[in-house]
């Protein structure tokens, strides 16, 4: 039975972490590399867990109630698993399992000092570390106490801090078990971690060694200041030599002590440079054998390096795939389109077949590679001069890396330039309101030909479709005249805040000129909202029904209340209209409010809280009125000035210009996300046949193959599930990490500054997007279908998109980490007169719920307030 329950490391590799957990089989992967040294040991497995855990009394009665606890809940979180691991500790270790331990350990020397250590089944992976999150006890000595410390082992998989990481990554406590790794004790000079790739900038060409005397853990749990080396392609590039005032060594009986440092050795390096620089190419073979950049803890002994564990960095943002050799810069696509969340793989592959741009993939988000227009002296002023007034973060990332010589060449003046937007039309587009109507008939007639087609195809016919009506959506969202409509809008709004500034000393005037333009799709969906809330204020039977709403099966169930009838129509009415948008909604997988449309619900009973009925027109009047009274004002003002009539002349026509042109900017997204909600609706008509003819297990497998692959299942019949399950972890991983704006091809991010003075000392800035101050509660909100704003609230969060609009109508200002001048947030804010400033760094945890804060939107930051 020994073999069931131990394992040398020679026997394992890296396949087998179900059997000996995430340590285990790398030290079994590190084993089997040439040159690599690792300390004699064995392992005991999973099977030896279960078998002890079995025994435990109420373990599973406590799993239950840990499992329905949120990770906030800290004191109970605390007790239940404190219980669990007393319960696991107190089983004794059945003789034969003794027995087989013992075994292992004869031809090693039971009476050596030997180090005990945690190997859990879902730790040191490609996507999630744990790293320290289970037990490690060193220097452990004797039969009965390498048994006494194996059980302490099994048991710190319910440590604390190991429940509560579990639970905030979505994983299920019985799905990971603990194995317990055995190996001799070294007794190194020094010890250390070494990163295969830079842990601050993530790039994969830097390796960053952490060094200090002695023992390891002192360094990896923080109680020394180490010495710091940084090598890249072969070469020691910097150093910091930290002053080391004691080590951590074994003591001959076990355990372990401080050791004071003689001062003489206290600014010594741990490592010599060829020792580093040795060290640094053990890592990169340690890097290629595994095929991840690593995190490795390494021990130096008479010389030798001994490597005690190595597991992925999981927290590095992957590379978009290139394979010219060349260096490669990327901008992040979410980052514009105010969606940096990641995207399934049929997403991801709608978006590309749709983007005029070819798009790389990394992470589950996409980026464009900017470096030819980059390395382009004709291209690059337009291209960073658009960028920046898009996202001056993201701008500046692209002028630091410009600053480096080494990485951009240039190419001859006659390299590829920037053409922006709208730009090929032959012609200046006249102002006039039957352009944009025209456009928006267009559009409507091109979606209701698709809905009309798409019905009568099925299988792979229906793929063709689709494909050929995709060539239809490019050719409506860009018409040239399309785009030089928008053009003509920003364009305005540009001459208008550059002039009046000029002329007047006003900052941000087109914010207010903007308010209640006509055929603003979005903004009139907020409102709608308001409308739809009108219908419900009347009936309080309506409004305590709404209030229990817990799945989306409600609407045929209001029939039967007093009024529930017309509340149903209206809601039906709105998504009629409204119903393929949802947060998110560039990724065609993701749930549409028709689809869900209990996710109106909060929105709809906090405007019957929070308005008076009407509000919805009230607010357009009101935002038309403050346009006209601001363009009053503005033009008298001129008019006053040397050469006024001049001014006041341009300056009306360039009012009436931007209000012509500017709703019309959200309208081809709408069309867009429409006709992408009848692509999905059929498509998974077509995944139901698949799941009834046993084809698919799940309708919403289809969301991890890509549209070619999900072509080859509807033609054959035949799915991979295999991928598939692959796929979905892959994406619950990217799910956790943050997209950079720019990201080079070393893996490298590079991040960008505002470089303006003004703004008072501690302030956070960013991107004023909508002019005005104000002040108010802060609302961090992360998650739209938890959100609850009162009047006057200012919503802070990570990003918005169209969908979020119905949250604006509450709202008296907004704060977002990602957004620029012209992405939708921004749009919606100046219509609905909120200040509001964009790209406010890690916004959603400088400020706190709650706070109050004060936000600038006509200068660019926000002031958290005592």
């Amino acid at each position: 039975m020994s073999e069931q329950y131990v394992l040398g490391l020679q026997e394992i590799d890296e396949t087998q972490v179900a059997v000996v957990g995430g340590k285990g089989a790398h030290l079994g992967g590190l084993s089997r590399i040439g040159g690599v040294h690792v300390p004699d040991g064995f392992c005991l497995t999973t099977a030896a867990f279960r078998r002890v855990v079995a025994e435990a009394p109420s373990v599973e009665e406590r799993l239950d109630q840990l499992s329905r606890l949120d990770p906030e809940d800290r004191e109970p979180i605390r007790i239940l698993s404190a219980e669990t691991r007393r319960a696991i500790e107190g089983v004794a270790i059945p003789g034969d399992l003794a027995a087989a331990i013992l075994r292992a350990l004869a031809p090693l020397g039971e009476e050596a000092a030997y180090a005990v250590r945690s190997s859990a089944t879902a730790e040191d992976l490609p996507t999630a570390s744990f790293a320290g999150q289970q037990d490690t006890y060193l220097n452990v000595v004797g039969p009965a106490a390498i048994l006494r410390h194996v059980s302490r082992c099994w048991a710190s998989l319910f440590t604390e801090r190991a429940v509560t990481y579990r639970q905030r990554n979505g994983i299920d406590h019985r799905d990971v078990q603990m194995a317990v790794v055995v190996q001799r004790m070294v007794f190194p000079q020094a010890a250390g971690i070494l990163f295969t790739a830079d842990p601050v900038t993530s790039n994969r060409r830097i390796a960053s060694i952490a060094a200090g005397f002695g023992l390891g853990e002192a360094l990896v749990s923080g109680r020394v200041n180490a010495d710091v080396f940084t090598v890249r392609d072969g070469a020691i590039v910097a150093r910091t030599v930290g002053t080391k005032r004691f080590a951590l060594h074994a003591v001959p009986s076990g355990g372990t002590r401080d050791v004071a440092i003689d001062p003489e050795w206290q600014e010594r390096p741990a490592l010599t440079d060829a020792q580093i620089l040795r060290l640094a190419q053990l890592g990169r073979r340690i890097e290629e054998h595994f095929g991840h950049p690593q995190d490795i803890e390494w021990c130096l002994v008479d010389n030798d390096f001994q490597i005690v564990q190595s597991r992925p960095i999981s927290t590095l943002f992957p590379i978009p795939a290139a394979d010219d050799g060349e260096n490669h810069v990327y901008v992040s696509v979410g980052h514009q389109q105010m969606m940096t969340d990641p995207m399934k793989p049929l997403g991801l592959s709608f978006w590309q077949l749709t983007t005029p741009r070819p798009m790389a993939e990394a992470g589950g988000r996409l980026f464009v590679d900017v470096t030819r227009v980059l390395a382009s002296p004709a291209g690059r002023p337009g291209f960073l001069e658009a960028v920046g007034r898009s996202d001056p973060l993201m701008a500046d990332a692209l002028e630091t890396l410009l600053q480096r010589d080494d990485f951009i060449r240039p190419v001859p003046d006659g390299g590829p330039g920037w053409t922006p937007p709208g730009s090929g039309a032959s012609a200046p587009i006249e102002t006039d309101p039957a352009v944009v109507t025209e456009l928006i008939e267009r559009g409507r007639a091109s979606i209701a030909a698709a809905q009309r087609d798409i019905g009568t195809r099925s299988g792979a016919a229906l793929l063709d479709f689709i494909l050929a009506d995709i060539q239809e959506l490019r050719r409506v969202l860009f018409d040239p005249w399309s785009l030089q409509v928008i053009m003509a809008g920003m364009e305005a709004a540009w001459w208008l805040n550059d002039q009046l500034q000029a002329w007047l000393g006003e900052k941000n005037t087109a914010d207010t000129l903007t308010r209640s333009v006509p055929h603003n799709v979005t903004a009139e969906m907020g409102l709608a909202l308001l409308d739809v809330a009108d219908v419900i204020r009347p009936h309080p039977e309506v409004v305590a029904f709404l209030r229990d709403v817990e799945d989306d099966g409600f609407l045929d169930d209001l029939a039967t209340l007093e009024g529930g009838a017309d509340v149903r129509d209206a809601i039906r009415a709105f998504l009629d209209r409204y119903g393929m948008r949802c947060v998110g909604e560039i990724d065609i997988t993701r749930p549409r409010w028709s689809e869900r449309p209990g996710m109106l619900v909060p929105l709809l009973l906090g405007n019957v809280r929070n308005f008076a009925p009407g509000a919805g027109k009230h607010r357009f009047e009101q935002g038309r009125q403050e346009a006209e009274k601001k363009a009053r004002e503005v033009l008298e003002q001129l008019r006053a000035l040397p050469d006024g009539k001049r001014k006041a002349d341009e300056t009306k026509r360039m009012i009436d210009r931007v209000r012509t042109f500017s709703g019309y900017r959200e309208y081809p997204k709408y069309g867009m996300v429409s006709r992408y909600f009848l692509y999905k609706q059929a498509l998974l008509k077509e995944a139901d046949r698949l799941v009834r003819s046993h084809v698919l297990r799940d309708r919403e497998d289809i969301f991890y193959l890509r549209f070619e692959e999900l072509y080859d299942v509807l033609r054959t019949n035949q799915v991979d599930h295999r991928l598939v399950d692959e796929r979905r972890d892959a994406f619950r991983a990217y799910e956790g990490l943050t997209p950079p704006r720019v990201l080079t091809s070393d893996g490298e991010v590079i991040a960008g500054a505002y470089r303006r003075d003004g703004a008072p000392t501690g302030a956070l800035p960013g991107l004023p997007v909508s002019a005005g101050t104000v002040e108010g509660r802060a609302r961090v909100i992360l998650d739209m279908a938890q959100a609850d704003l009162e009047p006057g609230d200012i919503l802070v969060t990570t990003h918005t998109d169209p969908s979020w609009t119905p949250l604006f109508v509450a709202a008296r200002g907004l704060v977002t980490e990602v957004g620029g001048l012209m992405t939708h947030g921004a749009v919606i804010a100046r219509e609905y007169g909120l200040p509001a400033v964009v790209g406010v760094v890690d916004a959603t945890r400088l400020i706190a719920d709650g706070q109050r804060v004060r936000v600038h939107g006509t200068d660019g930051y926000v002031e958290v307030l005592p």
